[in-house]
């Protein structure tokens, strides 16, 4: 079964820490976490302010198992 998570390279090409990003969100560390190991992911509200942070887009965001960015197919 895939797992969808948090692209963690995003995080670190930010120079981010899981704190600064939790900081900088309004959430737990802890919950930073959950989201780049694929245990929990955020909420789709969120995801245009995580994007902005990492200076990235939404689609770049997630990542399936791999590690490879998640495309979607039409």
């Amino acid at each position: 079964m895939e797992k969808v998570r948090l692209d963690r390279s995003l995080r670190d090409a930010a120079n981010l820490t899981q704190d600064g990003l939790a900081e900088k969100l309004g959430v737990d560390r802890s919950t930073v976490a959950k989201w780049e190991t694929g245990d929990a992911l955020p909420r789709a509200a969120m995801l245009p302010k995580i994007a902005s942070i990492l200076g990235c887009s939404i689609d770049d965001l997630l990542c399936i198992d791999s590690g490879e960015t998640a495309q979607t197919t039409a």
